[in-house]
């Protein structure tokens, strides 16, 4: 066993894109009358897309985004917020 500290790096991906498609998805889980930060929390930590519904190809759109990019981006805007 280390002592040292593991250093996480992500290469940076686009934000502003990251940020249009989980808008979508958002909407898309709104409109078919679910809890959206419910279910994109319940897909963020499982990564099991049927937390998402197909309903305007959500379920597609969030499989584009790498998750450790979005938790590093969520994680990051929370903080600076």
């Amino acid at each position: 066993m280390t002592d040292k500290t593991i250093q996480f790096k992500l290469e940076s991906g686009s934000a502003d894109e990251m940020k249009v498609i989980l808008s979508r998805v958002y909407q898309a889980l709104v409109e078919k009358g679910y809890n959206p930060i419910n279910q994109i929390v319940g897909y963020i930590l499982s990564e099991d897309p049927t937390y998402i519904t197909t309903h305007n190809n959500a379920r597609s759109l969030i499989r584009k985004i790498d998750r450790d990019e979005l938790l590093q981006e969520l994680v990051k805007n929370y903080l600076m917020n």
